[in-house]
């Protein structure tokens, strides 16, 4: 049989379907509403706004909010604003900016000679196949996750935004992308018609070098070039020197940031069936730097995300977080509320509500699009949470002041990821994480997305 004949719509069908709608008067009044003001506009719901109060009962204040413009490095800008509170805090300071452009261009450099390596170790995989289709999708996206930037911390540091200025090409990442994306691409070919012609592994290793000379040059032209030494001058709010002299990003990080990065671990809740919960897992092929190795991940439930992040919040530090920002979202307001916003009751039937946590991964619906930072959290008479307050990346006069805020239910459905000091697990779930041996996913699982 035919299936595009049997299945194809008819006049009748089209006249069925048009009768039906026109006789429910609801539709009409949604058609007429939508139409003139737009479904979100149409869809949002007051009450949800009004219980989103920016009042809280654990509240860390940080210094001014930051901007990632045109770029896609939330992860970074997170990462970072957790790292610039240390240093606030520290040194007692009105406020304080990390560079972003920094890890931004080692990020680049790093993935790059990451997407060669995995092109080395795919020669003999089919061109078409699944694999090398999916490396050559998106070899240095800006997105990331906190396993990786710590790798870029560990072997680089991090310095003050004024040692490592922002630039158009960090502000506005899309033609930098772009350009290195097509040259890293014909890297590949390159590499792989040198093996189709015979070379051998010492002569691919030449052309890689030599590849990744090229790139430094890119990135240098683009962003300029990373410090190797600096001067630092900082004074406190009542105009104290605090800190002077000069440092090594890696001397910055060690005494103005103080942070032992391998007390943070990396929190999934992902109920999907070939995750459970209580289990380490890491991603094929997703990483930045090589010799950090590949993501860790421990996979909880949702209230064990809470519980941690609850925890480290009341010890008076921020959480890194990544979710599917997009999600029951009202952006003007910075409210992200699974009431916030009633598509099904505009449509009369399930839109946002036909599929669960689990299912939507599954299919594709959803998946961490984004990262930002817990700095507050409301709690109802028992201790569980009712509200929580995010410090966004998307400048002051996003949100409110540059905050967000997401209601515990929207938490359960859409929050993927947290980092939080290890001592907060428990004797149980440390074990795991510590001495489990991870599950390996396939490259384009949902949990490798990057923020």
């Amino acid at each position: 049989m035919d299936s595009t004949v049997s299945s194809a719509l008819t006049a009748t069908d089209l006249a069925s379907a048009r009768s039906a709608f026109e006789t429910d008067r609801t539709n009409i009044v949604s058609k007429n509403a939508v139409t003139a003001q737009g479904l979100r506009a149409v869809a949002r719901v007051p009450e949800a706004v009004a219980a989103n109060a920016m009042t809280f009962d654990v509240e860390i204040q940080q210094g001014e909010r930051c901007d990632q413009e045109r770029s896609g490095r939330c992860w970074m800008f997170a990462s970072l604003n957790a790292m610039r509170f240390r240093i606030i805090k520290k040194y007692n300071l009105k406020s304080f900016e990390l560079s972003q452009a920094y890890p931004l261009f080692f990020d680049k450099l790093e993935k790059s000679n990451w997407f060669l390596g995995n092109i080395l170790d795919t020669l003999d995989e089919p061109l078409d196949g699944r694999l090398v289709s999916f490396l050559l999708t998106d070899p240095v996206g800006d997105g990331g996750q906190w396993d990786m930037f710590r790798a870029l911390v560990r072997k680089y540091g991090v310095v003050p935004k004024e040692a490592m200025p922002e630039t158009a090409c960090s502000r506005n990442t899309s033609d930098l992308d772009r350009y290195l994306t097509r040259y890293l691409r014909a890297c590949a070919k390159r590499l792989r018609d040198a093996h189709a012609n015979g070379s051998i592994a010492d002569e691919l290793e030449a052309m890689r070098k030599d590849m990744m000379q090229k790139v430094w040059n890119l990135l240098a032209v683009c962003l300029g070039e990373p410090p190797e030494h600096f001067e630092v001058r900082l004074r406190d709010k009542d105009n104290n020197l605090v800190l002077a002299g000069t440092f090594t990003p890696q001397e910055f990080f060690a005494q103005a940031v103080d942070m032992n990065l391998d007390d943070y671990v990396s929190l999934i809740s992902a109920p999907t069936a070939d995750k459970p919960f209580n289990h380490t897992y890491t991603v094929s092929c997703l990483g930045n730097v090589v010799e950090a190795g590949q993501v860790r991940y421990l996979n909880l439930e949702p209230s064990e995300l809470k519980r941690v992040a609850i925890a480290q919040l009341k010890d008076g530090l921020p959480v890194w977080f990544g979710c599917d920002v997009m999600q029951s979202y009202l952006r003007d307001e910075g409210i992200m509320d699974t009431a916030a916003l009633d598509v099904d009751s505009l449509f009369g039937f399930e839109v946002e509500g036909a599929l669960d946590k689990a299912a939507r991964l599954d299919y594709g619906e959803s998946l961490m699009t984004h990262a930002m930072v817990l700095e507050g959290v409301n709690l109802d008479a028992d201790g569980n949470p009712t509200l929580w307050k995010v410090e966004n990346s998307w400048g002051k006069d996003h949100g409110r002041n540059g905050f967000d805020t997401i209601s515990d239910a929207w938490f359960d459905e859409y929050v993927y990821q947290v980092v939080v000091d290890k001592k907060y697990l428990t004797p149980e779930e440390r074990d795991i994480y510590d001495n489990e041996e991870p599950t390996t996913l396939a490259p384009w699982d949902p949990m490798g997305s990057l923020a």
